[in-house]
């Protein structure tokens, strides 16, 4: 069972474009004294931090603004060292707050701010994969996609696409936000959450 853990974010702003300097920040402490255990990591995911979208590329960060990982329980305990750290992505200084947990909860519709996928930026691949992915899910839900956003990972720009999934069942709401759709969910793609839109 997979369960979302929150650490409260304490700081003025984060980068908008975040998914990898987090990734590598949330690394550097939970591989500490087991390089690369979160590198080779497929199930877990650390979702995009919310915040207000400034002119100058960054988020202010607002309350609520947290880092979230969704990862199975039994993995809960490499995670909690990060109450309390500081990190540093691209400048900016951010604090930890404690540990919450919560369960995953079921919605009929369900949205991923950014889903990347092999040649995604043609729209008509995209989709198509998309739809390859949810039948191997065996989920019948309807994907909308949205809006296309860039993203850097290191020297490479990715092409990601805002997706929301429609008319699921409970059971296929909580296999998808398990699983995700596409990659590097580690850097914020791929990761659902109920839609309150």
């Amino acid at each position: 069972m997979k369960v979302d853990l929150s650490f409260p974010l304490r700081g003025e702003r984060i980068p908008q474009d975040h998914g990898y300097p987090l990734y590598s920040a949330v690394a550097a402490v939970v591989e500490a004294g087991e390089p690369e255990w979160l590198h080779h990591q497929t199930d877990v995911a650390i979702h995009p931090v919310s915040g207000v979208y400034l002119s100058d590329g960054h988020l202010r960060l607002k309350r609520g603004s947290a880092v979230r990982v969704r990862c199975h329980t039994n993995d809960l305990p490499r995670f909690l060292p990060l109450s309390g750290k500081k990190l540093e992505l691209a400048g900016c200084s951010l604090r930890l707050g404690v540990c919450h947990t919560s369960a995953l909860q079921p919605a009929t519709t369900v949205y991923a701010r950014r889903v990347t996928t092999r040649n995604g930026e043609d729209e008509t691949r995209f989709d198509a994969e998309i739809a390859r992915q949810l039948a191997t899910l065996d989920i019948r839900g309807k994907p909308v996609r949205g809006q296309r956003r860039v993203l850097r990972i290191k020297d490479k720009t990715i092409v990601a696409h805002g997706l929301l999934v429609t008319e699921l069942t409970a059971d296929e709401s909580i296999r998808l936000q398990e699983e995700g759709l596409g990659g590097r969910r580690k850097m914020g793609c791929g990761v659902f959450v109920p839609w309150r839109g």
